[in-house]
């Protein structure tokens, strides 16, 4: 035993008689563990760990006079912690004094803690502007977290634990999407970082800033067939534009600035490795912690002059010139709807972009494509030059390819991605747009077509309000839901749409106010994405915008536990839930394929009442008068919220 002195402190770790005699517990003491052995009358008290492979001796037990480890039965003296005879490994042990109230211990003070190779990672990350990880700790991440807990006790990072690292992912990639800034991902070695990938392929996709933080088997069992052992770097090869692992003898906070301007300067994914054994390293002697200065240039680049007065004259000369706007625009719309205004220019959108301008806009035609409205496509169709920012040109858009098309992007492998256009500028959109039009002549051929979009928008609402009165005593139909959803959401809010049909009508239908924003899984188009992406929102915009996600069932069965991660973080989040009994976007495409409708029924609990359960507010809407007081109800409540509405999976 080792002897006390004036050095170590006597801490109480059992109540009288609470240990049976013949048995053995862990005991806590700030942050040491130990096992507390009763036998022969006697107390023992040993450091829980077994020094063969690190077993916690204190779920052993003792059988026949020794204290034997659970993972490979090594045994020790449940009182000195000595192996038998001929063996020399061995536990520390402590004195231990059994007083009128309780069992006590003598204990050395706990050592200093050292700043360690994790310590100067993290705050290389924080420095860079990584306020906020989702993430599961776990076995072969420890290291890294309790740097990240320290980061949070100093106010420099907000860590958020999930119930499944797929929806952390989705929610940094909608965190991303929505601010151009970096959130992580956390998980552990094997199937926690494995399950970070579709959410990080939707980042890479939609080219939303994402890092990734992996734990990992120690390196002296790497590749050798160990638990979890799994090839990350390989495993993320064609997700990260950069993945690397982080070594005792890295240069640590170089490889974070390295993950940090890939992420940011790329707006990519970026990946850091983490080997167990390396992440609780005590950092090199003054080794500090890097940063973004110097590291990047501004992103306000101008297109080539000779290419700028070719799109000017085609602009200048067009008759119907109209303007798309993608992904790529957001955040930069200003001079662009001013260009549009000096052109009496239509504009849509992308679907990925819904919401960059008012529908109510004089000049504003909703989303362009398959989840889009006639107004948009009529004009596409009677347009003589289109005018491309931030998009680059997906099927699901339908943007002819016959038109003459000048497209800008500031990165150059957007333009031109599917097929030549007539003019590409490679530049900053708003920069752009402003250089468009201070270069016009003040006559231009445009003429005026506020009046015919006013026009075509009027059939449409006529069109919509028909649908919203349609009833075949199935279920609510998606017109009236997004017509209430127009209603009652903030003309501000932050709104996470699935995919799937209800991805589809909400294209259609809500009519955005142009300071919403709308995110979405776009190229990737990854059911499940909506209720993890409002985490991820709610992450960056706390309080002071309305967070709403929409999905339907089979979206929201994918991450629907996460509800239970809102609720622990009182995430002021309405979930909008259409329950109609199926995945109806594939029951849709199989009759229109010519298929029988198979598998795509849906067994579903009431999620109203399982939004209760989990500690949320659940409101269930079975009529379409119902709807305008049930999302009131659901968006003025303080905390989570989810509104289970049955709806007509043939009304989309």
């Amino acid at each position: 035993m080792t002897a006390s002195d004036d050095s170590t402190t006597w801490h109480k770790i059992l109540e009288p008689d609470q240990l049976d005699e013949g048995r053995v517990t862990t005991v806590s003491v700030g942050v040491r563990s130990f096992a507390v052995s009763r036998y022969d009358g006697q107390y023992g008290c040993v450091d829980n760990a077994c020094p063969h492979q690190g077993g916690p001796l204190g779920e052993g037990s003792i059988e026949q006079g020794w204290l034997r480890c659970p993972w490979h039965g090594y045994d020790y003296s449940p009182l000195t912690g000595q192996p038998p005879e001929g063996f020399s490994d061995a536990p520390a042990c402590f004195d231990t004094e059994v007083r009128d109230d309780g069992v006590y211990v003598a204990l050395p003070p706990e050592p200093e803690p050292v700043r360690t190779v994790s310590d100067v990672v993290v705050e290389t990350l924080t420095n860079w502007g990584l306020t906020h990880v989702f993430g599961m700790v776990g076995h072969s991440n420890l290291g890294f977290a309790d740097a990240m807990r320290k980061a949070e006790e100093r106010g420099d990072l907000t860590y958020i634990g999930i119930r499944h690292e797929g929806a952390a992912a989705f929610a940094a990639s909608a965190f991303g999407k929505l601010t151009g800034g970096v959130a992580g991902c956390f998980g552990i070695a094997g199937p926690g970082s494995t399950n970070l990938l579709t959410g990080l392929y939707d980042a890479k996709e939609d080219r939303a800033p994402v890092l990734a933080l992996s734990g990992q088997v120690p390196s002296k069992v790497k590749g050798r067939g160990a638990f979890q052992d799994t090839d990350l770097e390989a495993a993320f090869a064609d997700v990260a534009e950069f993945s690397e692992s982080v070594h005792a003898e890295s240069n640590h906070a170089e490889l974070a600035n390295l993950a940090m301007k890939t992420a940011i300067v790329g707006r990519n994914v970026a990946h850091l490795v983490f080997p167990d054994e390396a992440q609780h390293l005590p950092a090199p002697d003054g080794a500090a912690a890097g940063g973004p200065g110097g590291r990047a240039g501004s992103r306000l680049i101008s297109p080539d002059p000779a290419d700028v007065g070719r799109a000017v004259d085609m602009i200048a000369a067009a008759t119907r010139p109209m303007i798309v706007v993608g992904h790529g625009a957001r955040r930069q719309m200003d001079r662009v709807v001013a260009l549009a205004e000096r052109i009496h220019a239509p504009v849509a959108t992308t679907f990925k972009a819904k919401g960059l301008i008012a529908d109510d806009h004089p000049l504003g035609c909703g989303v362009m494509g398959r989840s889009g409205t006639p107004v948009a496509s009529w004009f596409m169709n009677e347009c003589d030059l289109l005018i491309v920012f931030g998009a680059s040109f997906s099927n699901h858009t339908g943007l002819a390819e016959y038109k003459p098309t000048i497209q800008v992007d500031d990165d150059a492998m957007s333009l031109g991605r599917f097929h030549s256009v007539d003019v590409p500028l490679q530049g900053n959109v708003e920069v752009t747009a402003q250089l468009l039009s201070e270069a016009l002549p003040d006559a231009v051929a445009a003429i005026d077509v506020r009046a015919e979009i006013a026009e075509r928008r009027s059939i449409w609402q006529a069109e919509k309000a028909r649908r919203v009165e349609d009833d075949a005593g199935r279920g609510i139909g998606a017109a009236a839901l997004m017509a209430s959803l127009t209603r009652n959401v903030d003309a501000d809010a932050v709104i996470c749409v699935d995919v799937g049909n209800n991805t589809y009508s909400f294209g259609r239908y809500f009519e955005a106010s142009g300071r919403q924003d709308v995110l979405m899984s776009g190229y990737l188009g990854s059911i499940g994405f909506s209720l993890p992406a409002a985490m991820g929102a709610w992450a960056a915009a706390g309080d002071s915008r309305q967070i709403v996600s929409v999905s339907g069932d089979g979206g929201f069965g994918q991450y629907a536990m996460e509800l239970t991660t809102a609720v622990k973080y009182d995430m002021n989040i309405t979930h909008v839930l259409m329950n109609n009994g199926e995945l109806g976007k594939i029951s849709k495409e199989q009759r229109a394929a010519h298929w029988d409708v198979w598998q795509t029924s849906l067994h579903n609990p009431e999620f109203a009442a399982f939004a209760e359960l989990c500690g949320a507010k659940g409101i269930r809407v079975t009529s379409p008068d119902e709807l305008d007081e049930a999302l009131r109800t659901a968006l003025d409540h303080d905390g989570p919220a989810l509104v289970e509405v049955v709806t007509d999976a043939l009304l989309v």
